[in-house]
């Protein structure tokens, strides 16, 4: 079966701004997130890219916009499945204002038992990814080849929430897995199981720096701004 490589969206203003954006529209990427875009077709050179897919929303439409002019021969489909957390009343919020809310601790600790207010589950946002990805999975070893390596542009959450299901994990422990701004994910199927090959990979280490402020022990939801 196929292998798919997972690309986070780069940097965008919500993240900077300290923003839970779900699907609120307008977030673009910042000025970092835009170089980030623009280095992933030279990161992704080697590679025979069979099919993009990406998430409808802006901040991943600008970040696979350079690979695409680097591969005219690429067309692009959207999939809403692989779209961000309905986060639904939380959308747009800070989130400095949102750790005080008691959902939070339930996102943090029992994230499968948390539904957002006005939103969706985080385990019907899993549930929908996976059944993208397996769906995306079949189409493209059948026009493509068993050996085809294809590519998802997505969410922090949503690409989190799919290595713990390739890696058997209970979505309660996909907390810990952290992805950056346009990092790279990738997991190669096989009829048996899956096997997670890259995880959050940007080929830079600055996110290892100790900072003056340590980052703390809460996952941020929606992903996180990555290294300042």
């Amino acid at each position: 079966m196929p292998t798919l490589i997972l690309v986070r969206h780069g940097r965008s203003t919500a993240n900077t701004e300290g923003l839970l954006a779900g699907w609120t529209p307008g977030v673009a990427l910042d000025e970092r997130g835009a170089a980030q875009a623009a280095e992933l077709p030279g990161r992704l050179a080697e590679l025979p890219l069979a099919e993009i897919v990406t998430s409808p929303l802006q901040r991943c439409q600008e970040t696979i916009r350079p690979l695409l002019q680097a591969r005219p021969e690429l067309n692009p489909h959207t999939d809403e499945r692989i779209g961000e957390c309905h986060y639904g009343d939380w959308s747009g919020r800070k989130l400095a204002e949102l750790k005080d809310e008691p959902l939070m601790e339930v996102v943090q600790a029992h994230p499968s038992a948390a539904a957002f207010p006005g939103g969706e589950s985080m385990r019907a946002m899993q549930t929908r990814a996976a059944e993208a990805v397996r769906e995306w999975n079949a189409r493209v070893e059948r026009d493509h080849g068993a050996d085809a390596v294809y590519l998802m542009c997505s969410h922090g959450d949503i690409i989190k929430s799919l290595v713990a299901d390739a890696l058997g994990l209970h979505l309660d422990l996909f907390q810990r897995i952290s992805v950056e701004p346009c990092s790279i994910t990738a997991i190669r199927y096989t009829r048996m199981r899956p096997f997670l090959v890259r995880l959050g990979d940007t080929g830079d280490f600055t996110s290892l720096v100790p900072r003056e402020e340590p980052p703390g022990d809460e996952a941020q939801v929606g992903g996180g701004a990555g290294a300042p």
